[in-house]
């Protein structure tokens, strides 16, 4: 069964295409270790709410935009084996270091079984 691993955060308006390379600079690596898909979405129409909202969650401030994101892995064990990579891979670890267009500490994530998935065909 596969497997996503999802990603909410705050990014600068004027980071946008900063933001789109990095992903697209970091897929090739995701994609040598086993991820199927990566979903990388600008807010459009994401507004605050009353008691919780993606903005809340991430302290979204002035002239940010809230990024939601999901990686599909063929299965939790391929996610995981990846994950113990990249977290002692020093070329990642490098690039990622200071490259990162947005506060990585308002950043959260958190892995997913499916529970129901459904496409038109």
């Amino acid at each position: 069964m596969s497997y996503v691993q999802g990603f909410l955060l705050a990014v600068p308006e004027a980071n946008k295409e900063a933001y789109r390379k990095m992903a697209a600079e970091a897929w090739s690596f995701f994609a040598d270790l086993g991820c199927l898909e990566v979903h990388e979405n600008w807010g459009d129409a994401v507004e605050p709410g009353t008691v919780t909202s993606f903005p809340q969650a991430v302290k979204l401030e002035e002239g940010e935009v809230v990024v939601f994101s999901w990686m599909v892995w063929p299965d939790k064990a391929t996610h995981d084996a990846a994950w113990a990579k990249i977290k002692t891979d020093p070329a990642l670890q490098s690039q990622m270091g200071d490259s990162m267009p947005f506060d990585g500490m308002r950043m959260m994530w958190g892995g997913f079984e499916p529970l129901f998935v459904a496409r038109a065909s």
